[in-house]
């Protein structure tokens, strides 16, 4: 009798060949993941990353009509005025260039009409809703106090929500012998214009609306009416704001405005 062939016993011995080859593309994967996700992160905290200081926020106050003025904004240390405008720059993201003019416009109107009692807060709050302090659609003001282009508004042609105000200039400020347009970084009507401009420098020259020192001096002395309001009380205040633009929102805007950059000039 033939005695049967031997068992196989097969016993599995390690591929270390394979083994090592698994490891190593185990461990290339975890590169590969760690290096994506940190240039994920990378790009994400360049994405967040700030470019300079946060912007100044100006929280939208709910007052009524006629019930406060701004907190009081004094040209303080105004010797020289550069100095001055430099620091409440850094504080609330108006341009140097603008402070100046809403400075100088305060300061004038304080000889011309003081019992008005208007600030350059008050300029400014303006300033920031008719056209971002001249900043509007990428402009920049210039160091001669003018728009890098002039700044026009939308023909006031009775459109829906636009009044109906025909030309009154023969388009010699906005370019329109149609319709009127308002115009510089103070938006104002070539009719209202032509009633209260003040040429800021008193050089002799023409007063001009794109002018940033011309329309501040300007919306001073429209918004003190002769020196018949006092700006310092809320109900004087919202007179000359309704009386530049007959709206509650506009006018709380403004108002939230002036307060802000008001309170923020004054901090330490």
């Amino acid at each position: 009798m033939v005695p049967p062939p031997p068992v196989k016993t097969h016993v599995r011995r390690p591929a270390y060949g394979n083994v090592i080859g698994r490891i190593v593309l185990v461990l290339l994967l975890v590169v590969v993941v760690a290096a994506g996700a940190w240039a994920l992160g990378a790009l994400n905290r360049r994405d967040t990353a700030p470019l300079g200081p946060p912007p100044f926020l100006v929280p939208i106050q709910d007052v009524e009509p006629g019930a406060a003025a701004p907190g009081p904004a004094a040209v303080a240390g105004a010797n020289p005025l550069n100095e001055w405008a430099t620091r409440v720059a850094s504080k609330t993201d108006i341009p140097v260039r603008a402070l100046q003019a809403y400075a100088a416009a305060d300061l004038a109107m304080q000889r011309e009409a003081p019992a008005c009692r208007i600030s350059w807060a008050t300029l400014a709050g303006i300033g920031r809703v008719e056209s971002r302090h001249g900043t509007i659609n990428g402009t920049r003001l210039q160091d001669n106090g003018l728009p890098s282009r002039p700044i026009i508004g939308i023909p006031l042609d009775g459109s829906p929500g636009v009044r109906a105000v025909k030309d009154t200039d023969g388009g010699r400020l906005d370019g329109d012998p149609t319709w009127d347009r308002a115009v510089g970084p103070m938006q104002f009507i070539p009719g209202t214009w032509n009633r209260w401009a003040k040429r800021a420098a008193e050089d002799g020259l023409p007063p001009d609306p794109q002018n940033i020192d011309d329309a501040a001096l300007t919306a001073a002395r429209y918004l003190c009416a002769g020196g018949s309001r006092d700006l310092g009380t809320g109900q004087g205040w919202w007179a000359a704001v309704m009386a530049y633009n007959n709206s509650v929102e506009y006018g709380q805007n403004v108002f939230s405005g002036a307060d802000a950059y008001a309170r923020a000039s004054a901090a330490q």
